[in-house]
């Protein structure tokens, strides 16, 4: 017996090739690619969002005290994520800077209205949200009134749903072709070792005796095609980064650890629960049956 327990301490480390470890990299590296996908789209999402302007438009008798109780109701308010206020000369000095004319030389005055510049947190920014949010400024008797890109906020909030579901689905997909392979994989390494694994049955060795050292081996091999994948996807953003000058904003250190607990996890999970399951299943067999499989 004493023998036995030295053959299974590292059962399916000569089964277990290096052609699988990197099939199985592979398609957690797909996987997890997938993820950070899901992660960069709601980032650039959130990006997106906080970055459209809801300009809110001053009456020219606006006094000073009644400017600074709208900016302090807005700094205030749980949708602003940031404002700016622009005064009537610095309205007209930009718009002299973007159109290249000055309407005051022919207008004899400015038509330009002050107005506050505000950025709204990324949860409010879709058209219900900005309804409730003008109606509530309007209550103010020198907001003459609110300008936003409406189409805008509308084409963003769909593309980010659609983009969405695309990645999910695209994610679901994935995550079945890696359970399928990996448990394949495993299922053929284990193969080798179907008579040794009877064997200890018939000595009386337990099912969780038996199982043990199996699932150890296949988490090792889950985690080192993890940690694979895992420098495979920095490698990628490195990449991309130094290519296309993608913004830090879009491609976050914290994406990319998530991510990378993601596919450990993965790897770790599915390479012990197809093991389990394999290991089982020739445990379930008769002796007679293990010469026909």
């Amino acid at each position: 017996m004493s023998k036995e327990r030295k053959r299974v301490r590292k059962p399916g480390l000569g089964g277990i090739h290096l052609t699988s470890t990197f099939s199985m990299s592979l398609v957690l590296f797909l996987v997890g690619l997938v993820f950070l996908l899901l992660f960069v789209a709601s980032d650039m999402s959130t990006f997106v969002k906080e970055n459209i302007n809801l300009s809110v438009i001053l009456d020219d008798a606006i006094t000073k005290p009644e400017e600074l109780r709208i900016e302090n109701y807005l700094k205030s308010s749980p949708y602003a994520k940031s404002t700016d206020y622009i005064s009537k000369e610095a309205a007209l000095k930009d718009h002299i800077n973007s159109m290249g004319e000055n309407p005051q030389e022919f207008l004899g005055y400015n038509p330009l209205k002050a107005s506050i510049e505000v950025k709204l947190h990324a949860a409010y920014a879709n058209n219900d949200s900005v309804k409730v949010v003008e109606s509530k400024l309007k209550g103010f008797e020198c907001v003459e009134r609110i300008v936003y890109q409406k189409d805008m906020v509308g084409l963003v909030n769909d593309n980010v749903k659609k983009l969405s579901f695309v990645l999910l689905g695209l994610a679901a997909v994935l995550l079945f072709v890696s359970i399928a392979l990996i448990n394949n994989t495993i299922r053929l390494s284990l193969y080798s070792n179907r008579f040794l694994i009877n064997t200890m049955k018939l000595v009386g060795a337990t099912p969780w005796f038996i199982r043990k050292p199996y699932i150890i081996s296949s988490m090792i091999n889950g985690l080192a095609a993890s940690l694979v994948s895992t420098i495979l996807l920095i490698g990628v953003i490195f990449f991309v980064q130094y290519e296309f000058g993608i913004p830090d904003v879009l491609l976050q250190s914290s994406n990319l650890i998530s991510v990378s607990i993601i596919v450990v996890l993965l790897g770790l999970l599915l390479t012990a629960s197809s093991s389990y399951f394999s290991v089982g299943r020739y445990l379930r067999m008769n002796s007679d049956d293990l010469h026909f499989f």
